[in-house]
């Protein structure tokens, strides 16, 4: 089962949705979207990948054949490398144009922004279902009087619609934070080994502009 992500708190807590953006297919696929991104964008700055390549990468991007890449890995201790193999064995005349010039990096940690990027939108949505029902609560109850407390003793009196619109304060300082980190969830590129673009430099052929065009492409 690979369209979920799996923990004992995540199949007792976790939506579905929430498990679906954490899980292996969500991972992969997102991979293949990244190296379909890359190798159009070779294309588009003049590298020798075909539009063919290009096609044959995308009509293969949703069927992850794990049982080669499991394999793979059990020999080459890699990750990466194991899908990669594993979408060539699916894309024949593309195998050789697949991470073109990248390392692990590329769909490791973009994957990891896209996948957190969503996630936290999957909470917001969710949040701001909650507030919308707890305003509607504080509206409700506005008039009904409680007893407030201060200092953790009984105080003056308060009602629980205003009582209630503390708790709505602060989900909306949550939401606030939540929209802050989304803010600043960015893509990180395409920067080759080490994070020096030299192979990209290299496949540009000392072109410096193709080569931070590549990274606007991608980013």
């Amino acid at each position: 089962m690979n369209d979920k992500y799996t923990t004992p708190l995540g199949e007792r807590y976790a939506s579905k949705e929430m498990q679906y953006i954490f899980s292996p297919d969500k991972k992969f696929k997102t991979w293949r979207k990244l190296w379909i991104a890359l190798a159009e964008s070779e294309m588009e700055l003049g590298l020798n990948v075909t539009q063919e390549q290009v096609d044959e990468l995308k009509a293969n991007a949703d069927d992850i054949n794990y049982d080669v890449a499991k394999k793979r890995e059990k020999e080459v201790r890699h990750d990466v490398m194991s899908h990669v193999y594993a979408y060539g064995q699916q894309c024949p005349n593309a195998k050789g144009i697949i991470h073109l010039g990248a390392t692990s990096c590329y769909v490791g940690d973009n994957t990891d922004i896209i996948i957190m990027t969503e996630g936290l939108k999957l909470v917001r949505k969710k949040l701001l279902n909650v507030m919308n029902e707890l305003a509607k609560f504080a509206d409700r109850y506005k008039d009904l009087p409680t007893l407030g407390f201060t200092h953790f003793q009984p105080a003056q009196p308060t009602t629980v619609g205003k009582r209630a619109s503390l708790w709505l304060m602060e989900l909306k300082l949550d939401l606030d934070d939540i929209d802050y980190m989304i803010d600043q969830m960015v893509l990180l590129g395409s920067k080759g080994t080490t994070g020096t673009q030299a192979s990209f430099l290299e496949l540009f052929e000392g072109d410096h502009e193709k080569v931070k065009e590549l990274d606007k492409k991608i980013a």
